[in-house]
């Protein structure tokens, strides 16, 4: 007997939301959202915890507009799941005035670009991931909404909304 298996992507105007059976325990162990559903409840560029493991998170982010200049004093990695968006660099020469080494998670560095040399920029789209390097600034720009999943560990910038996005 064969099974026919269908992959379906979603986007922030379509996505059907899962759940998760528990079959014989609590469910409040278990975290069950939805990305596409997260980053449509969210402003852009809030950075919603939708995974934790110790101190790394993967977070939910509505791109639309362009974003204030974030810095992290580690690497990130930002995945696009829906749309298209650009993103600049600096180079800040001095990054630890900015986001120190021991300060863990995404910094607001400010609407102003930052003092520093020019990287470039990378345009993505959906299933592109884009590495955010440590010591560098960077900020997104979407023209239309899109979604993005940050892996990055957890900060001063990071929002916990477990009991608004978990399924009830």
């Amino acid at each position: 007997m064969s099974h026919q298996f269908v992959t379906e992507f979603g986007s922030l105007d379509r996505y059907e939301k899962g759940w998760v059976q528990v079959i014989d325990d609590n469910p409040k162990h278990y975290v069950f959202s939805n990305v596409f559903e997260v980053a449509g409840n969210s402003r852009p560029y809030e950075k919603v915890v939708v995974a934790r493991n110790i101190r790394y998170v993967m977070e939910a982010v509505r791109a639309e507009g362009r974003s204030p200049w974030f810095a992290a004093g580690h690497d990130e990695f930002a995945l696009v799941m829906d749309g298209r968006v650009e993103v600049e660099f600096m180079d800040l020469g001095d990054a630890e005035s900015v986001a120190p080494s021991g300060h863990e998670g995404t910094v607001l560095v400010g609407d102003q670009e930052p003092a520093g040399k020019r990287m470039g920029r990378i345009r993505a789209s959906r299933g592109h991931q884009v590495l955010l390097p440590k010591g560098a600034a960077y900020r997104f720009n979407a023209v239309q909404p899109g979604v993005l999943i940050i892996q990055t560990i957890f900060g001063d910038l990071s929002v916990e909304k477990w009991a608004e996005i978990c399924q009830q």
